[in-house]
This record gives C-alpha cells, structure tokens and sequence, in this order.
C-alpha cells in the first residue's frame, strides 16, 4: 500500500497547484474546488486505511479512494474538455491518476478475494 500512499500524496500535491493556478490564472473557482476535494481526497483515504480496525475497514476505505480517483478523472476531463487545461496539464495528470487507479483497483480485487 506504500506505492499507493506516495503516489497519492505527490499527486494531491499537483492537485494544489493545479487548483492554484485554475484559480489564480483562469479565475475558475467551482470546478476547481471539486476537483481540490477529489484529489486530496484520495492520498487522505489511504492514510486513514493505515488504521483501519478490520480487513472490511481496510477494504472500504481504499475502495474509497478508488472512487475519489475517478472523480478526479471526471473533474480533469471537464476541466480540459472547457479549456481551463491544455492538453498537457490533462494527459500528465491523468496518467498519474490512471497509476494510482490501476494500483487500487488491483488492491481492492485482492482484497475482495480475501473477504
């Protein structure tokens, strides 16, 4: 889960300045907060996992931050899809988001095994 959790956290890290700069330079102020929550949310989640009192705790809160991961990929689409972000800043990001999905997934069918 470690791989996971970094990825997470350098990722919510982009999400901060990506909502920084949607605020700052394209004065966008709604999407943005979504986006802001999904992809914190995500890093937050698998932390909170680390104490989790059960395997179905444990399970239920990276599934969690699964569902967190595809938000964010929605706001992100939204977001490039009405110009606040270039091509660039949307494939870079997704590609990071698409990483941090394939390890959940592959974490949550293991985990569903399990259970």
């Amino acid at each position: 889960m470690d791989l996971a959790g970094e990825k997470s956290k350098k990722f919510a890290i982009r999400i901060v300045r990506v909502y920084q700069y949607l605020r700052t330079e394209k004065k966008e102020f709604v999407l943005s907060k979504q986006l802001l929550r999904s992809g914190t949310s995500i890093g937050a989640n698998l932390a909170e996992s680390k104490c989790a009192i059960s395997r179905n705790d444990f399970a239920s809160k990276v599934y969690i931050a699964l569902k967190e991961t595809t938000e964010t990929m929605y706001w992100l689409e939204l977001l490039y899809q009405t110009e606040y972000l270039t091509k660039k800043q949307y494939f870079s990001l997704c590609r990071d988001a698409a990483d941090i999905r394939n390890i959940l997934s592959a974490t949550t069918r293991t985990m569903q095994r399990k259970v």
